[in-house]
C-alpha cells in the first residue's frame, strides 16, 4: 500500500478488481479484521465466543415490546413509516436530554441529532473537522470502529496511555506537547470515559475536569463517546465531561447497550453551531434516520420503567463480570494480567512476553474459543501481548468453560515461545475495520 493510494499491481499480473483505479485515495485505509475472516467458524454454537460486543437482549420483554410496535403502527403508521427531519423525532430528542440529565449535563432538545447508532455520529464527527493528516489523540488502546472511521478520513492517531484510572492526564500533556512540536495539527481528543471499549477501565473523577482544562489550554475538543454510562454494576453514573465544558465538549450517546442495538439509534449532542453542521451532514449520510425506529423508542421510555430494565441489564452483566473475572483468576497461567471493570462489557488482558494474540487466534478457534486480538485496538502496530474479552453476551457456565479453553491454549503457547524463543510481534499498518463480532 502506497501512503495514499490503494496498492496497484505489477505490470503483468493480474487484477482481480477492475475498478481499482477508480477509487479514492482515502480507501487505502480500509483493511479488514481479522476476526472477521474467523467469524464464520468462530459463531458456530460450539466455539465459546468471548470476542463479540453484542448485548445480551433475553431480559427485554418482547411480548411487551412486541404488543407495543403493533400499536404504534396501527395508531401512527403514517408517521412511522414516512419520511422525517434529519434532527430526529422531537419527542425523542427531549426524553434524550432527561437522560443525559443523570450525568449532570444540561442540553436543550435542539442541540440533539438523532444518529443511525453513535457510530454514524462518530463517522459525521471525523467527516467535519479531519483533513488528510490531521492527528486524533485517542487513548491506547481505543475503540476499534473509531479507528476504522478516522483512517478512512485519513487522519492519524496518536495514542495516549491509560491506567487503572482511565487516560493519564500527563501523558495527554506530553502527546499534545511532542505533536505540536512536530509541527501536526490536532484536531480532537476522542475518549471512552466510562467502562471503557476495549480497556474496561473508568476516568476517574478528579482527572475529568483537569483533561478537560488540558484540552481548553491546548484549544483542543473532546468526542465523548458514552455507550456504557449507565451500565456500572453498582449504580453510580459519573459526571459526563459534556457536564464540565459543554461549549468544548461533543457527546455521543446509544441505546444499543441500554434498550436494543437493532434498531441502531443514536445520538450527537453538540454546541450549537456544530449542531448545524451535524445536521446537514446527516442529511448527506441518510438523508434522516429511521422515523419507526425513534417511534420505539421513544414510545418505550414513555410506557416502559426503562430504569428498572437497566437495572436488570447491570445485574445480568455483573453476574457475567464476576464469572469471567473468578475464572481468569482459577485457570490462568502466572504473567497475565487484566483490568476489573465496575461495568461495561469488557475484560483488557495482557499475556506474557512471547505470545502473540493475534498468531494464537486461529489456534483459540480450533480449542473452540475466540477473543478479539489487541492488535485491532491500536492504529500504531502495538497491542500483539492484549486481547480483549467480552463477558456481556455468554452464560456464567459458558464463559467459565471459555476461559477454560483460552488458557490451555495459552499454556501451550508460552511453552512453544519457551522452546523455541520469543516471536517478534507483527507490525499491523493501521486500524481494522469493524465487524459483528468485534464491535
Amino acid at each position: 500500500m502506497t501512503e495514499n493510494r490503494p496498492v496497484r499491481p505489477e505490470p503483468g499480473r493480474h487484477n482481480l478488481d477492475p475498478h481499482l483505479d477508480r477509487y479514492a485515495a482515502r480507501t487505502a485505509g480500509m483493511t479488514a479484521s481479522e476476526i472477521r475472516a474467523l467469524f464464520a467458524v468462530a459463531s458456530r454454537p460450539e466455539v465459546v465466543s468471548l470476542a463479540g460486543g453484542m448485548p445480551n437482549l433475553a431480559a427485554l420483554p418482547l411480548d411487551t415490546l412486541s404488543a407495543q410496535v403493533g400499536e404504534l403502527i396501527a395508531e401512527d403508521g403514517l408517521v412511522a413509516l414516512q419520511y422525517g427531519s434529519a434532527h430526529g423525532v422531537p419527542a425523542l430528542r427531549e426524553q434524550i436530554c432527561e437522560i443525559m440529565a443523570l450525568e449532570g449535563i444540561k442540553a436543550h432538545p435542539d442541540d440533539v441529532v438523532v444518529t443511525v447508532g453513535s457510530q454514524m455520529g462518530l463517522d459525521m464527527v471525523t467527516r467535519l473537522f479531519c483533513d488528510p493528516g490531521d492527528v486524533i489523540i485517542a487513548e491506547g488502546p481505543s475503540y476499534v470502529g473509531a479507528l476504522g472511521s478516522f483512517a478512512a478520513y485519513q487522519a492519524d492517531v496518536v495514542h495516549v496511555a491509560m491506567d487503572d484510572h482511565g487516560l493519564v492526564p500527563e501523558g495527554l500533556r506530553a502527546a499534545l506537547a511532542e505533536t505540536r512540536k512536530a509541527g501536526r495539527r490536532v484536531k480532537f481528543l476522542y475518549t471512552i470515559p466510562n467502562f471503557h471499549n476495549p480497556g474496561g477501565v473508568t476516568l476517574a473523577v478528579e482527572r475529568r475536569a483537569e483533561i478537560v482544562e488540558i484540552c481548553r489550554e491546548n484549544d483542543i475538543l473532546i468526542i465523548e463517546d458514552n455507550p456504557y454510562g449507565l451500565l456500572g454494576f453498582s449504580g453510580q453514573t459519573y459526571p459526563a465531561l459534556r457536564s464540565i465544558d459543554p461549549d468544548n465538549v461533543v457527546y455521543l450517546g446509544s441505546f444499543s447497550k441500554t434498550f436494543a442495538s437493532g434498531l441502531r439509534v443514536g445520538w450527537v449532542l453538540a454546541p450549537h453551531a456544530v449542531r448545524e453542521k451535524l445536521v446537514l451532514a446527516a442529511e448527506s449520510a441518510t438523508l434522516c434516520p429511521p422515523t419507526l425506529n425513534q417511534l420505539i423508542v421513544s414510545r418505550y421510555l414513555s410506557t416502559h420503567d426503562w430504569m428498572g430494565q437497566i437495572k436488570t441489564f447491570r445485574e445480568n452483566y455483573r453476574e457475567r463480570r464476576d464469572a469471567i473475572l473468578s475464572a481468569l483468576e482459577q485457570h490462568m497461567p502466572a504473567g497475565c494480567s487484566w483490568t476489573k471493570p465496575d461495568g461495561g462489557f469488557y475484560v483488557w488482558m495482557t499475556v506474557p512476553e512471547g505470545v502473540d494474540t493475534k498468531a494464537m487466534l486461529p489456534r483459540a478457534v480450533t480449542a473452540r474459543v475466540a477473543y478479539a486480538s489487541g492488535t485491532g485496538f491500536y492504529a500504531d502496530g502495538f497491542g500483539s501481548r492484549q486481547l480483549r474479552l467480552s463477558y456481556c453476551y455468554p452464560t456464567p457456565e459458558r464463559i467459565r468453560e471459555g476461559v477454560r479453553r483460552l488458557a490451555a491454549v495459552l499454556e501451550s503457547e508460552m511453552d512453544l515461545a519457551r522452546t523455541f524463543g520469543n516471536a517478534s510481534p507483527r507490525s499491523i499498518s493501521g486500524p481494522q475495520n469493524p465487524s459483528p463480532d468485534t464491535v
